[in-house]
Parts: C-alpha cells; sequence; structure tokens
C-alpha cells in the first residue's frame, strides 16, 4: 500500500470514527433526561430532548451520517485507483476539519453562516474528489 493510500484511508477512517461517535453527546444526555431504558420490547417512541443543544448534536449526527455515504466511496475510488495525492490527501484531511467544524457549530448553536460555511466547504470537497475520478481535475 503506498503513503498516499494510507493516507486517504486515515483521513476516512479518522471521519468515519467522528461521525460513529457523534451519537454519544445526545445519547448521554438522553440517559440524563429520562434514565436508563427499561427492558420493555417496544419501548415508547423517543420524546424530543429537552435540551436544545441534543437536538441539535442529533441533526448533525443524521447529516454527518448522510454525507459519509457521499464521501466515503469518493475517497476510498481516490484512495484505491491511484489517482490520489497530496492534493486529494489535503482534500480528505480538509472535509474531515469541516465535519468537526459543522458537528462543533451546529451542537454550539451558532449562527447559520459557521454551520452553512462547514457544510460547504465539505461538499466543495466531496466534489473535488468526484472530479479527480472524472479526470475533470
Amino acid at each position: 500500500m503506498t503513503q498516499s493510500t494510507e493516507a486517504h484511508l486515515f483521513w476516512l477512517t479518522l471521519t468515519t470514527v467522528l461521525t460513529g461517535l457523534a451519537w454519544v453527546p445526545y445519547v448521554i444526555n438522553r440517559f440524563r433526561e429520562l434514565g436508563m431504558p427499561g427492558w420493555a420490547w417496544f419501548p415508547a417512541a423517543d420524546p424530543p430532548h429537552r435540551a436544545d443543544w441534543a437536538n441539535r448534536s442529533a441533526r448533525a449526527h443524521a447529516n454527518a451520517v448522510e454525507n459519509l455515504i457521499v464521501f466515503a466511496p469518493l475517497a476510498l475510488a481516490v484512495a484505491l485507483s491511484g489517482q490520489g495525492d497530496a492534493f486529494t490527501i489535503g482534500v480528505c484531511q480538509t472535509y474531515f476539519w469541516a465535519r468537526v467544524g459543522h458537528i462543533g457549530a451546529s451542537t454550539a448553536g451558532l449562527p447559520i453562516v459557521p454551520r452553512t460555511v462547514c457544510f460547504l466547504i465539505g461538499v466543495a470537497c466531496q466534489l473535488l474528489l468526484a472530479m479527480r475520478l472524472l479526470g475533470w481535475l
């Protein structure tokens, strides 16, 4: 495996772990608000979180999952096709930090501008990877 492939997979793995653990804060809040769940086979539907930040965190997690579905195959394809280089590694790294920023800005309740900027940076990264795969970059 080349260093380029390893670097792409490193940033993809970090992004996947970030997305995979983004549920932890709002689930901990859920336990704090409602207590530990019972053993019912069919529990009642969850009420909305009482803490606004937890609702925002849950939405940010859902958005991260939705975007990982686009980013992951692109990053894998670039890495495994041999089309990766320092530029695409930087794109993957930028995507990771954009997702960190989006989750943080969303959860903190920052105004729409920082959250949207982070989101759009992530979308731009996805487009750049796709353009590389299509031979347009």
